[in-house]
């Protein structure tokens, strides 16, 4: 009987809103990353842990790669491009995200990347459900094929749990035999300061990403344990004054909405009553700002 371990690194890179957080979650059968409509809504990157049977998957969920922000675009910009290309360096196979309804330019800007490295890629077609005439996906899996040697190509319905265990085999097959690094009951390296300011933000992102697209961010500043309930502190941050109302909302509607879809959020995480203080502070710039991008845990 072999009873020999695989474990290996796999990271989820994609164009923006190519559905990498959904994917990630699904494969975890757990929301860990946070998603939105909203394109670029990952900032960092978030380890994900899944250990199936004898193998460990540590997936790297990663921000969507911008065409030209190399050296253009913000600071804001410019960091999550590093931190999604960063992780080519490190991993034992990359997952190439594509959409199922169509081959776009943002993909074959990202492929350039991929070119560089020798490192095994499964292309994987996501959000195939929105595909009516499934006829087209033939087509379409031929043009990819066409573009790059992929190990394999996995067409996934990730909100269904429509392909995910074929993907599972298929990254299985590239990984090594090794030890595992996580208990089987982790799933993340994060912290919890960092996730409950995640899914803060991604309720700004949800309610506000058409005003406040990229200005805005969060930072837990602490936590106040009782016997029945957790007291949390965070601060909404955004660059102008201006955008303070837009955040508060008229009569503190909008910050309100916020924060009850937020708390509930938290408190079905972490099992327990949540009482969730909510400010909206202005830090002017903050997205130019290195020292500032440094404060919010952009490093």
């Amino acid at each position: 009987m072999n009873t020999a371990t695989k474990s290996g690194y796999i990271t989820i890179i994609g164009r923006p809103n190519v559905g990498k957080s959904t994917l990630l979650n699904h494969c975890l059968d757990m929301k860990l990353s946070i998603t939105s409509r909203k394109p670029q809504t990952t900032r960092h990157q978030l380890l994900g842990v899944l250990t199936r049977g004898s193998c460990q998957f540590m997936f790297l969920d990663t921000p969507g790669i911008n065409a030209g922000r190399k050296r253009t675009g913000s600071s804001i910009e410019r960091y999550m491009n590093r931190q999604a290309l960063s992780t080519l360096n490190d991993v034992d196979v990359i997952l190439f995200l594509v959409e199922g309804t169509g081959w776009r330019d943002g993909d074959a800007t990202v492929l350039k990347h991929l070119a560089k490295t020798d490192l095994p890629v499964i292309c994987v077609l996501t959000k195939v459900d929105r595909v009516r005439n499934k006829s087209q996906l033939l087509p379409l899996i031929e043009k990819v094929a066409s573009k790059s040697k992929f190990q394999a190509i996995v067409p996934v319905a990730a909100l269904r749990n429509e392909g995910l265990d074929m993907l599972l085999d298929a990254i299985e097959s590239e990984l090594e035999e090794g030890p595992h690094l996580f208990n089987a009951d982790e799933v993340t390296d994060r912290s919890t300061s960092f996730l409950v300011g995640e899914m803060i933000r991604e309720q700004v992102v949800r309610q506000l990403g058409a005003e406040l697209p990229h200005r805005s961010t969060v930072l837990v500043e602490r936590f106040e344990e009782a016997q029945d309930q957790t007291t949390i502190f965070a601060s909404i941050c955004i660059e102008r004054d201006s955008q303070k109302r837009i955040v508060i909302g008229k009569g503190g509607s909008r910050l309100r909405s916020i924060g009850e879809a937020a708390r509930h959020n938290i408190a079905d995480f972490l099992g327990k009553s949540i009482d969730l203080r909510l400010h909206v502070r202005v830090r002017s710039g903050w997205t130019e700002s290195h020292k500032h991008l440094a404060e919010f845990g952009y490093k």
